[in-house]
């Protein structure tokens, strides 16, 4: 089956993860998909096979060769956003893009435009599978899914091709960074892995940002407001006073590369009491702890300005920055950038703004960084991907595993 079968056959499965669950899988629908590949990587006839109660699913390509090769994994998740539904989900194949606008909606007035994503331009002349502008379309991370089972399948088509044994897994909810929470890497019991997760053609990623969620809880007092003086206590106000402590400048929308920042995520309030749901990420684990630090000082702040315990700041670690496991194992970057360039891909090596199941495998003893999968725009209507750019990641896999030697 061709990569792109495989792809349009996994996006009619809904699996948004849920981060108002507490169970794993955050949502049953991603068992469904878990399943499904169970029983095609049965069918396929590999090894090993398990899935779990939280819809971790594993398998095997035995090695065909005696030679002791390091055993590699390559990994990928089922869920799709939050952001936006996946449900019946409505690809289209753009045969040769032209390089003009793409109108996923007529009637929404949706249009993928070249002028808003530029990025397009590079990809004129090959088949794009876009949305019909009414729900994401799940190349994040179904695509990383799809090559990961083609370049299986062609493994096995092509025995002259030796090699030594391969792990798969695909697993939930890695949108709402759980992905790694259940893994069980004793188990799947591989030397290194890639995760397929990543956008453009060439992505080789082993950086990643170090990220904690904040929420800032303030409790007000609230008063009839003909008599307040002197004692309402507006706890929405406080909380806009909160925002405007933090560096403007250091939103997402204002930076890029390693520069870190402050993510106001949500907000709710009333006079009565507030809250503001913030993001913190950055490269640099020691901007990473002033930044942190930075939260602590702007609430001690509003603390002595107000009645004690006005506001309450609450802190959850989520991940850290892979680079500290993965780069003292330059063979697994150089392996995998060596595959791209005999594939015919330049290699783009460039840090992560955003996690990755790899960080917290790295940190759980399974170094693991993260390779292109193909497509853009995740999260959103416009999400978009290259047949050809799914065809070149099945290449970079194979090749890996055919480049892959003691």
């Amino acid at each position: 089956m061709a990569v792109v079968d495989r792809f349009l056959h996994y996006v009619s499965f809904d699996t948004q993860s849920s981060e108002t669950s507490d169970t794993t899988p955050s949502t049953d629908k991603q068992a469904l998909l878990a399943k499904a590949l169970k029983e095609e990587v049965e069918a396929m006839g590999l090894t090993d096979i398990s899935l779990d109660e939280h819809a971790y699913l594993m398998a095997t390509l035995p090695a065909n060769t005696d030679e002791k090769i390091p055993v590699l994994g390559f990994i990928a998740h089922l869920d799709t956003s939050p952001d936006m539904s996946g449900a019946n989900v409505k690809p289209r194949i753009v045969k040769k893009y032209d390089g003009k606008d793409i109108v996923l909606n007529e009637s929404e007035n949706v249009v993928l435009s070249p002028t808003m994503f530029p990025e397009l331009l590079s990809h004129t002349g090959e088949d794009i599978i876009v949305t019909d502008g009414t729900t994401l379309l799940g190349a994040d991370d179904k695509a990383g899914i799809a090559e990961i089972m083609t370049a299986i399948q062609y493994l096995m088509d092509h025995p002259e091709i030796k090699h030594g044994k391969i792990r798969i897994a695909f697993n939930p909810d890695e949108e709402i960074g759980m992905g790694a929470s259940k893994f069980d890497v004793e188990k799947f019991a591989c030397d290194w892995a890639y995760t397929l997760d990543g956008g453009e053609v060439g992505e080789l990623e082993y950086e990643n940002f170090n990220a904690a969620s904040a929420k800032i809880h303030v409790k007000g007092l609230n008063v009839h407001p003909g008599y307040a003086k002197n004692k309402m206590v507006n706890a929405g106000l406080i909380a806009m006073q909160f925002a405007g402590m933090l560096p403007s400048h250091e939103r997402p929308e204002h930076t890029e590369g390693y520069e870190g920042f402050f993510h106001l995520a949500g907000m709710s309030g009333t006079v009565e009491e507030a809250t503001l749901s913030y993001i913190i990420r950055d490269h640099d684990p020691n901007r990473f702890e002033q930044r942190l630090k930075r939260l602590q000082e702007a609430t001690d702040h509003l603390n002595k300005a107000y009645p004690e315990g006005t506001v309450r700041l609450e802190i959850k670690q989520q991940y850290r920055n892979m680079r500290e496991i993965v780069e003292p194992q330059k063979h697994i970057i150089e392996l995998a950038e060596r595959a791209m360039r005999e594939t015919g891909i330049t290699p783009i090596v460039r840090p992560i703004r955003g996690g990755t199941d790899g960080a917290q495998l790295s940190f759980k003893g399974l170094p693991c960084p993260n390779i292109f999968a193909g497509g853009l725009n995740f999260h959103g209507r416009y999400e978009w991907i290259p047949v050809q750019s799914m065809e070149k990641a099945v290449k970079v896999i194979v090749k890996i595993i055919e480049l892959n030697k003691k």
